[in-house]
């Protein structure tokens, strides 16, 4: 017999028996077990039969086991509740209960993508909550069933009653947190950074505290018809006048004059819009306030406040020259102080939905980048909680067939009047997808910057009527633009980034909007199977999207701007 350790294993262990036979292979023929009592034959029943296994073969034996028992802790199990992900394939299903780990690798749905035969894959990010995350407590009964005793309105911000009575004509009481956090800050004349996910109420934001102070300085003003006392710059004329239909609803009965200018038009549209006289609020375009300032239509010199909102759009490379030669020709305050009396300086805002990269290389030049006071959301950078998202892999030949099918469903026919957004990556594929559309008898309209000026004026406002349910676009739709009766975003092309991504999402699921809505993706190309992997892993892990900025960060001596879609910052 031959005495194999002191470790001991019964007989019915297989690994142990597996493990030993390579040790025993010489002695193949020899049917001979250690017992507690000696040797003994194994067909002697009445004594317990063991054996002696090598104290090294027993460690090897456990660490086996441990292996497959973590491998069996990682298999994605149904549990009863709501899901998070829906998968085609039910075991890549994630509860919304569950929260995969920082460190702990994702099994994903579109883990395979990247494979010619993953055509006709798909999953979803369901909703999980029914809330707006950035919804204060409403007040009333409300209020005293989560313990609030009073809510904050705008009123106990220290807004002028004409404010407050128009805010409450429009329904409008209760400030949203991204509110809360900003006004009380800019009504002290700080120089504000905001950065709050889509649909949170930025344009109030600005505007309240904007207008309450031109109100309380209005019979002070010098009469000086070239200088406005306000300037907000956004980059799009459609969303220049959506800014100035709030502002002009706000600012009217407090005998505020509003105006917009926007490029695109001639030289000739820009002089006529100052011939009457400087504004108290000037909303302008980066090149058709550019081209004021060039031919002295407009001086910045006694601005009280500059707000330079979609800030994420302004500073990128397009814009980043004339937002620099404008920022040049302004005055920004370096304290609040600064912001009073004769010889004044400006009070700078900066909004936006995402961070805006390269901000600290532009605003190093006109002021101290610590007297900016930044405010973020908890939630930025984060998918919408509330808006249900589906990918579907699709080939390119059919997705046109797919968007008929989301578009003619019966669900969709009992929108109720809601609207649907198809985006688009160019302009040409715009038009292209419009002809289709055109072929197969569905009324739509079509939006893209290398339009016309007069083609592209209206367009907006005759889908936000009505006249129209579906508007094919491209992101120049995307960038701050109100869509509150949107209820389905489609991206025909999956956006290139996801900056990009977050703002057409941000197009459903808004302040004011009737329900939550939802986002539908096409996904075909490979690049674009690596950024919905992202998207996914953020999502089950409940974590922000990867790669975005967050803080503002010293001027370096090669600055890093990220690169968006021409199309998108075209006025």
């Amino acid at each position: 017999m031959i005495c194999l350790g002191a470790k001991k294993c019964v007989l019915n262990s297989m690994p142990a028996l597996k493990l030993l036979r390579s040790h025993t292979a010489s002695t193949a023929g020899c049917r001979f077990f250690a017992t507690k009592r000696g040797v003994t034959s194994a067909s002697d029943g009445k004594q317990e039969t063991v054996i002696r296994i090598p104290r090294q073969m027993q460690a090897r034996i456990d660490n086996v086991k441990q292996i497959k028992g973590k491998r069996l802790e990682k298999v994605s199990t149904t549990k009863a509740g709501k899901l998070l992900i829906v998968s085609k394939h039910s075991k890549l299903n994630q509860p919304a209960s569950y929260t995969l780990g920082k460190f702990d690798r994702p099994l994903l749905a579109s883990e395979g993508w990247k494979h010619n035969k993953s055509f006709g894959d798909f999953f979803t990010i369901n909703s999980t909550q029914k809330d707006l995350p950035f919804v204060t407590v409403a007040g009333g009964k409300e209020a005293e069933e989560k313990g609030v005793e009073k809510a904050v309105t705008f009123k106990s911000l220290g807004l002028c009653q004409e404010l407050t009575e128009a805010l409450q004509a429009m329904g409008i009481v209760y400030p949203t947190t991204v509110q809360l956090q900003t006004i009380p800050k800019l009504l002290k004349g700080k120089n504000v950074l905001c950065a709050a996910e889509t649909g949170s109420g930025k344009t109030l934001c600005y505007l309240l505290p904007l207008i309450h102070k031109l109100s309380l300085n209005r019979y002070e003003r010098e009469s000086n018809s070239q200088a406005p006392q306000s300037v907000v710059l956004v980059p799009s004329r459609e969303l220049a006048d959506q800014v100035k239909a709030v502002a002009k609803s706000l600012g009217t009965p407090l005998g505020l004059a509003v105006r917009n200018v926007g490029g695109g038009r001639g030289i000739g549209n820009v002089k006529l819009a100052f011939s009457g006289g400087a504004p108290d609020i000037l909303i302008a375009t980066p090149g058709a306030l550019w081209k004021a300032l060039r031919r002295n239509y407009v001086d910045l010199s006694d601005l009280s406040c500059f707000v330079m909102d979609e800030a994420d759009t302004l500073f990128d490379e397009s814009f980043a020259e004339l937002v620099e030669s404008i920022l040049l020709q302004t005055q920004v305050a370096s304290d609040p102080s600064e912001t009073i009396g004769l010889g004044r300086k400006a009070q700078l805002v900066v909004i936006g939905a995402t961070f805006p990269g390269g901000v600290g290389e532009l605003l190093k030049q006109v002021t101290d980048l610590g007297s900016i006071v930044t405010v973020k959301s908890k939630r930025l950078h984060h998918l919408m909680p509330h808006v249900k998202q589906a990918f579907l892999k699709v080939r390119g030949a059919d997705k046109l067939v797919e968007l008929l099918q989301i578009i003619r469903t019966p669900a969709a026919a009992d929108r109720d009047g809601a609207g649907v957004l198809v985006f688009c990556n160019s302009a040409s594929t715009v038009n292209w997808l419009g002809y289709l559309l055109d072929d197969h008898g569905v009324k739509h309209a079509r939006l893209q910057g290398q339009m016309p000026a007069v083609m592209r004026a209206g367009i907006f406002n005759t889908f936000q009527k009505g006249l129209v349910d579906v508007l094919v676009c491209t992101d120049i739709a995307s960038r701050g633009l109100d869509t509150q009766r949107v209820k389905m975003v489609i991206n025909y092309d999956f956006p290139p980034s996801h900056t990009d991504y977050l703002h057409r999402a941000g197009r459903v699921g808004r302040m004011g909007s009737k329900s939550p809505g939802s986002v539908v993706s096409f996904v075909t190309h490979p690049w674009d199977v690596e950024l919905v992997q992202k998207i996914e892993t953020a999502a089950r892990r409940r974590a922000s999207l990867p790669g975005m900025e967050s803080a503002i960060h010293q001027p370096s001596p090669k600055a890093h701007l990220t690169q968006f879609d021409s199309d998108v910052k075209t006025e």
